[in-house]
Formats: C-alpha cells, structure tokens, sequence
C-alpha cells in the first residue's frame, strides 16, 4: 500500500520550493484546514481546523487555496510510476494505492522489500512528494502498515512478525473498523488488532457480521480482498455552494440554503455512484469571511436524510444570530464506490435496501420532472423565499411550510 504523506500540503511545497520545511496549510477556500504538512502538524494544526485557529497554532504558516487539479495531475504521475512496476494496480484515493507485486522477484531481479523501496524512491525522487508505504501479505496488513511508520517510511510485514505487529496496533487503526465498532470492540476486550486477530473464528462469526470475519482473515494472514485493477474516475470531492439576495440572518432560512446545497451535492454523487466518507459544511458572511467545520463520518453515504442531521450539528456550532450571511456550501469528500454496501455492526441490511430502493424512484423521478420536483421539508424556506408565488401549505406535518410544485405526483398502485 501507497500513501501519500500529508498529500495537498505535499504537493504545494513540490510546486514551491521555498515552502519545502516550513508550514503549509491548504483549505482557504473554505475556511478550514484540508490538509497540512507534517511542519504544521508538530504545531498542533491538524485538518478541520478553523483557519481563524489556525493563526494562533501556527503564526508562520502558509495558508493556500486547495488546487484540485493540480493535485490529480501530481495523483497521476505517482499512479504511473507504479504501474511501471506492476500492472495489478489499485487506484483507492488520490492519493492511495495497493501493487500486488507478486511473483515479481525474478522478472524484477529484486526482493519484495527492494522493489518496494525501489516504488518509494522513485516517486519521491520524480514527483518530489513524500509516501509511505506498508508491504504484507494481504491489503488490510499493508494497509496498516503504509500508516504505521509516517512520514516517508517503509514498514515490512512478514508472515512470522504479524502477531508482533498487530500487537502495537490500536483496534481504531484497523481499515473498516469504525469508531462504533470500534468502542463496542473495546467493551469485549479487544483494545487491539492483534486482540481480533487472536479470536477464534467461531467468537468472531457469532458476535460481528461478515466485513468484520473478512476482516480477521486478513489480520492472519489470508488474503480476501483482490487488487481491483477497474480504472478510477472518481471525483476527488463534490461541492456545492450558493449565494443569496440579500444577506440574512434568519436561521432557518440560511439552514434551508445549506440543506439545498446538500440535496444538490447528492444528487450528483448518487448520480456517479459514490458515497462520501467526510462531510464539510461552509457558512460565507457578508464581509466575505468564510467558517467551516467538518465531521468523518461513520459510514459512507449520499442520502441527504442521513447527512442532513450531521449538517444540522455542524451547522448549529457555526450559526451566529448577530451576523448575515450571503452564501452556503457543502463539500462531500474520501469518495468511495457506493454500489457495493457496507454495513455497520449495527445496520440493518434490509433497512439499507429499502432506502437504495427509495432513492432510486426518487432519483427517477427528478430525472423525469427535474431536481426540485422532491426535496425535503428542510429545505422549503429557501424555496418559498426565492419564489414568493410558489404555493404554500401549513396545515399539515404539525403546521409546519411545505412546497407545493406546479406537477403533481400521483402515487399508483404496484399493479399498475
């Protein structure tokens, strides 16, 4: 597994020499930190900070916009140095891949540890961007590994030493165990990954679900997860921001923009089948200051009725009754493939389901009469301030304003 060392920060002081060795921060754009380097860690500056907070941490730092497109381009040069290695290449992030290298010994006339050297050294050298990297038998180990020695490190984890390894490793750092998971694994016990490692396959069969089993197999040493080789398009993140006439200081109202913005950016990533893993939240004063605050979530997601509860928090911590507001935004960021469901320990599956279903006729149905022909009751005071004719109903949902669209929708019988 590949890493990229604090990847944004990385490639601003790649693109700036005269950064190399001093503090970086990217996110000024949105008002909190997206990445930093490692400079501006040691100072306690770390991502989702406040940019305000920012200043006093670290007085000296630079603060940029994040350029997106640069980045990818920075990705892609990394990604091809590897393929010149391996063709067996799985593009996970941005700034993340897995190489199966096996049974490139001979061809390559090198071990596995020197031909993972050699993919270091080379992206380092040609790129001018710090990674790390973890070698092991299977992707949750090498995972585990590329993290376990940062930056630009190299951490090798034979077959004989996993015991040993996992033993240092907090049960919170194991790929696909949330921090729910994680805490409900603390109360039996297992404060490590070593500590799930050691169960028995019966133990962990009958108290977690199959992820968590696939899991186990691959902390001993078996190998589940393959190497998807599928060529990436992802977005890196999806935003969505809109400003309004004239500034306000209505909560409600600035809460309805926002959650607009947030149907918006889901409808897009639903629309090329992703889920998003980090949710930020942006609030643009008329004086043109920008906050935000943003939150990893538990699990991925591009249901608005999910996130919009996440929002409202994010969004209760910024709010200030005193201050008018001109604009919102809502970035969804870590994008993954939102075909494949991964459930919580404490998920039901037939839930989950249902809610796919639902999104999908819903998805069918904006298609057909477009995109504000269904959206939540949150959102309907940005709708009825931007449009005074639109039709207007209180007397339903406990008094509350909905929006009535000019086409009504008939619900049919499944018959017909």
């Amino acid at each position: 597994h590949v890493d990229g060392d604090a990847f944004f920060a990385s490639c601003e002081q790649a693109m700036h020499p005269e950064y190399k060795g001093r503090p970086v921060v990217t996110g000024a754009e949105r008002g909190i930190v997206s990445a930093a380097s490692y400079e501006a860690k040691a100072k306690g500056v770390s991502r989702g900070v406040p940019l305000n907070a920012v200043k006093k941490l670290c007085p000296d730092a630079i603060i940029v916009e994040s350029d997106y497109e640069t980045y990818t381009l920075f990705s892609k040069r990394m990604m091809s140095i590897v393929r010149r290695f391996t063709s067996d290449v799985e593009e996970y992030s941005i700034d993340e891949c897995f190489a199966d290298i096996t049974g490139l010994q001979r061809p390559l006339n090198a071990s596995y540890e020197t031909i993972a050297q050699k993919i270091k050294d080379a992206i380092e050298k040609e790129v001018g961007i710090s990674v790390s990297v973890g070698l092991a038998s299977t992707k949750s180990l090498a995972k585990i590994a590329s993290a376990f020695n940062k930056p630009s490190g190299l951490t090798v984890v034979e077959n004989s030493d996993i015991a040993a390894f996992l033993k240092q490793v907090p049960i919170e750092n194991v790929w696909g165990v949330g921090h729910q998971t994680a805490a409900h694994m603390n109360k039996l016990g297992i404060k490590t990954a070593y500590g799930l490692a050691k169960k028995t396959k019966d133990y962990v069969e009958s108290h977690f679900t199959k992820p968590y089993l696939e899991i186990w197999e691959e902390l001993n040493g078996v190998k589940i997860f393959d190497v998807d080789t599928t060529e990436k398009t992802n977005y890196i993140s999806i935003s969505k921001t809109k400003t309004f006439v004239p500034a306000s200081n209505d909560k409600e109202f600035v809460y309805a923009q926002l959650i607009r913005n947030l149907e918006n950016a889901c409808i897009k990533a639903r629309k090329y089948k992703l889920n998003a893993r980090r949710l930020i939240v942006i609030l643009r004063t008329q004086g043109y200051k920008t906050n935000g605050l943003e939150i990893k979530l538990e699990k991925g997601s591009a249901y608005p009725h999910e996130l919009a509860q996440i929002a409202r928090r994010l969004f209760d911590r910024m709010f200030n009754e005193n201050t008018l507001y001109r604009a919102t935004g809502v970035v969804l960021e870590d994008l993954t493939d939102g075909t494949t469901l991964q459930h919580s320990l404490f998920e039901e599956p037939q839930k989950t389901a249902s809610i796919s279903r639902l999104y999908g006729a819903i998805d069918l149905l904006m298609q057909k009469f477009g995109k504000r022909a269904i959206h939540s009751l949150a959102s309907a005071p940005a709708s009825l301030r931007s449009s005074p004719s639109t039709a207007v109903s209180s007397n339903l949902l406990g008094g509350r304003p909905f929006t009535l669209n000019h086409r009504s929708i008939r619900m049919m019988p499944p018959s017909t």
